[in-house]
């Protein structure tokens, strides 16, 4: 069915966008009681994750056995042996056990109730019971030697990461009265990735259980910080003993002699090991070796073996090392002894349309407390946020390819697998009996067979490995995006702290691990704490050096080199830029209350800015506003779409493709074909619905399509618009939008998930024209924050004008201003050329839109 409007398009006086309405019920960010910035980093890194192989270990009094976690509760397994016996079956996920050198007791975190308790199991009964159950975070905790005090870290303070100290009564397991230990200090430093207050993390005791080490940014601008020692009391001094960035993941163990500490660091290098120091400070020297990470390490109670977690074969795995002499030991949980009845579940999922094929897909197994499960070996993710109130836990999940096995508890269980925006998603329900087994058969139809039309998908922005629990390679990454029905991975080669982590990976081309399917390439994200982050795809020679700038107090403190200069220095190799995760709310130039350091538009007016990530990490319809901007200043920025996915961490704010990119690139997937198609904005970005857009004057043959330009003579012109929509996802309206404003809001037919439909508009000047659809509220399979897709425009030229508007030119104006003041005030310069280099770039960034205003 077909609506007929007539509407007017004015070049001038239009201003960002709609206002989209929101519902009341939103995704949250998982444990919102931490106060700390760039959750993705300390929730990954730090706060225990559930993993299908084991982690965080803790060895008995007697050495002769460890405890720890794997699939979200606790085992216990003598070193040597392959029988691994289940001791808790938790009602959430069971992490970091801690058994009392008296034997009795083990503590341990305990993340449910949305909170994460700690709490006591008590192994002469088999019961377990809440220690500290108030609401806040509580991990790391660990028993003093003499089993008299405990010692953990705690959010209950303002929402930071402070430890807390209280006695312990073994008789009883009661605990007393708590005392936090460490100060409540902000630092005044200017810190970018984490919280101008000090943070303090992972507490370790001395064998006299007097002092502990532990480890804290006190008085460090950049990293999880080094180690400090202090007395176990609060307002006792602290000492550093060792500085260097292990991001998030030291966790020191103080020996049992006292005078040596392990911990995990890289330490110059990409990848974590174990390395020893004394516990005194002095040189640190590695202990293990290996391209892989080596992390969490315990040492034995007699000093000989240090148990710790290492994915070296890519999921983690438990390992014990003798020291001296350096032999190690796979504790391998091969035979499993659950701690109540069980059964089994077959997944097994295959392609519609009669042929009945297995396929890969993300698969997601939940129970009816919405509790996350997978199969023995499978890499388990799970999401960032969930909307509460509507399910107990984020959602859990894991990729596999047709078939997966699972060993649950008995009763009813929700599976779903999803494999993109083309393919349905599918949902079962399944009743696994104790003791039996139950299958679940899912088929997958295609919606949309878009590169039959020549359209490709790809995720612009993917991190392959970027400190998570796993270890990543090419070929997993290839496995992974096919799972999520992507045909090209974007790996964004970039810094985290001072490493470079997948700068090996990186070369020109295509990756060999790429197949018929999915190809992979490897780009570069240029990473400034000033200019905003950047893209560069399609490098054809080398990786860019220096890969940041604008870190203060460190050789990279200058602004130069800009974004703009690393633009051009790609550019010279072929590559196609772009900026990322632009927005999470609208910047305003005029509210002076905050700073505006973001170099967009200044890449936009000199030219050097090919795409920008429409949908990314960021609030789609934030960004939109400000991309409608520079599209009304005459700006032809393509629609791209990158989801910052961390493939390698257990607990992620996405997998990849979960936003994702189509280009029309022709009949078959090349990569450069593919990049020259997203220069020229033939694309449309989504994260679930597919729109489509085609533009052309009634009678004619001829559609245009985005990234063409309809070029018009002077005059009024009426043009049919035909808008198309296709979604796994239920979505709450289709619009057409031209020159910023909604010219017309459809309904989505049937379960709202299709609809074709013809607008007529009239045009008497130059502007451009996109379709959007987007849900007013978070629904899954998509796990973002609504429903949305969106096409890059067609461009309507009447009588070869430019489009303009002085307002949108004005703001712009503005926002460059606020810059330049930002970087006059900037005092890590190396050179005052550089200062005067950047100086010169913003004034004929703001130079072009002054004359564009007119």
């Amino acid at each position: 069915m077909s609506i007929a409007s007539r509407w007017l398009l004015a070049a001038v006086a239009l201003t960002a966008g709609t206002t989209w309405p929101l519902a009341a019920q939103q995704r949250e960010p998982v444990l919102r009681q931490v106060q700390v910035p760039h959750p993705y980093y300390w929730r990954e890194m730090y706060v225990p994750q559930v993993t299908s192989g084991p982690s965080s270990a803790s060895w008995s009094p007697d050495g002769r056995e460890l405890v720890y976690a794997m699939q979200g509760t606790l085992w216990r397994q003598r070193p040597g042996d392959t029988v691994a016996r289940q001791i808790t079956r938790a009602e959430g996920y069971d992490h970091q056990p801690d058994w009392s050198r008296r034997g009795r007791w083990i503590v341990y975190a305990s993340y449910r109730e949305d909170a994460v308790q700690l709490r006591l199991l008590d192994l002469t009964t088999g019961t377990t019971r809440p220690l500290v159950a108030d609401g806040q975070v509580h991990v790391d905790p660990r028993f003093s030697p003499d089993g008299t005090r405990l010692a953990w870290v705690s959010t209950g303070h303002a929402g930071r990461w402070h430890v807390f100290v209280a006695p312990f009564d073994h008789a009883t397991g009661r605990l007393g009265p708590a005392e936090r230990i460490t100060e409540d200090r902000d630092s005044g430093l200017p810190r970018y990735y984490y919280s101008p207050w000090d943070h303090y993390l992972s507490p370790t005791w001395d064998p006299d259980g007097r002092e502990l080490i532990l480890v804290s940014n006190r008085g460090r601008i950049w990293g999880t910080g080094g180690f400090w020692r202090m007395a176990a009391r609060a307002g006792a001094p602290m000492r550093e003993l060792w500085y260097e960035e292990t991001t998030w993941k030291a966790r020191p163990d103080w020996a049992p002699d006292g005078r040596r500490v392990v911990y995990a660091g890289y330490h110059g290098r990409q990848w974590h090991q174990l390395w020893l120091m004394t516990a005194d400070g002095g040189d640190p020297f590695q202990l293990t070796y290996g391209d892989f990470d080596a992390t969490a390490p315990r040492w034995s109670p007699d000093g000989t073996r240090i148990a710790y977690v290492s994915n070296q074969d890519g999921n983690v795995a438990l390992q014990v090392v003798e020291i001296p002499g350096g032999r190690i030991t796979r504790v391998d949980p091969r035979h499993r002894e659950y701690a109540g009845p069980v059964g089994r579940l077959t997944v097994r999922v295959r392609t519609g349309g009669g042929g009945g094929d297995p396929v890969s897909s993300r698969v997601t197994v939940r129970d009816t407390a919405d509790r996350s499960w997978a199969p023995d070996d499978a890499w388990r993710h799970a999401d960032e946020a969930f909307v509460r109130g509507e399910r107990g836990f984020e959602v859990g999940y894991f990729h596999a390819d047709g078939e997966a096995r699972l060993t649950l508890p008995p009763g009813r269980y929700t599976v779903e697998a999803w494999k993109g925006p083309e393919w349905s998603a599918a949902r079962v329900v399944v009743e696994v009996p104790a003791r039996g087994s139950a299958a679940a058969d899912l088929v997958l139809d295609r919606i949309m067979d878009l590169p039959s039309l020549g359209w490709w998908g790809a995720d612009l922005h993917v991190h392959m490995n970027y400190g998570g629990a796993y270890r990543n390679t090419p070929a997993r990454l290839v496995f992974q995006a096919g799972a999520e029905g992507l045909h090209l991975v974007e790996n964004l080669v970039v810094n985290k702290e001072q490493r470079i982590p997948d700068i090996e990976a990186f070369r020109p081309g295509i990756d060999p691990a790429s197949t018929d399917e999915v190809l992979l390439a490897h780009g570069e994200e240029f990473h400034t704490s000033f200019w905003g982050h950047t893209a560069l795809l399609g490098l054809e020679r080398h990786f860019l050096l220096p890969n940041y700038a604008g870190y203060v107090n460190t050789a990279a403190a200058s602004l130069v080199p800009t974004n703009t200069g690393m633009f051009r220095e790609g550019r010279g190799q072929g590559a196609v830029t772009g900026y990322v995760h632009p927005f999470d709310t609208g910047p305003d130039p005029f509210d002076r209350t905050t700073a505006l350091r973001h170099a967009l538009p200044v890449d936009a007016a000199l030219g050097t800015l090919d795409y920008l990530e429409v949908m990314g990490y960021s609030d789609h319809h934030a960004t939109a506003a400000v991309w409608y901007r520079l599209l009304n200043t005459g700006f032809r920025i393509a629609a791209g779409a990158g989801t910052d996915a961390f493939p390698n961490f257990a607990s992620l704010r996405g997998p990849p493709g979960l936003v994702r990119v189509y280009a029309r690139a022709g009949e078959r997937l090349e990569h450069r074909r593919f990049l020259d198609a997203l220069r020229a904005g033939r694309t449309m970005a989504t994260n679930g619905p597919l729109v489509m857009l085609r533009v052309r004057r009634p009678g004619e043959a001829a559609w245009h399509e985005p990234g063409d330009e309809l070029a018009l003579p002077a005059g009024r012109h009426r043009l049919e618009v035909h808008l198309s929509l296709r979604s796994n996802t239920p979505v709450d309206r289709l619009e057409l939008i031209g020159n910023g404003r909604t010219l017309a809001s459809i309904p989505p037919a049937g379960e709202r998930t299709t609809r074709d439909t013809v607008i007529r508009v009239t045009m008497d000047r130059s502007g451009w024209l996109l379709v959007r659809a987007a849900g007013d509220r978070p629904r899954e399979p998509i796990l973002d924050l609504y429903p949305y897709a969106t096409t890059s425009p067609v461009y309507v030229s009447v009588g070869g004008a430019p489009v303009r508007s002085a307002p949108d030119a004005d703001f712009f104006i503005a926002w460059i201003g606020r810059v330049r003041e930002e970087a006059a005030r900037h005092e890590g310069w190396n050179t005052p050329a550089e200062r005067t280099e950047v100086m010169t770039m913003l004034d004929a960034a703001r130079a072009v839109f002054e004359g564009r205003r007119r």
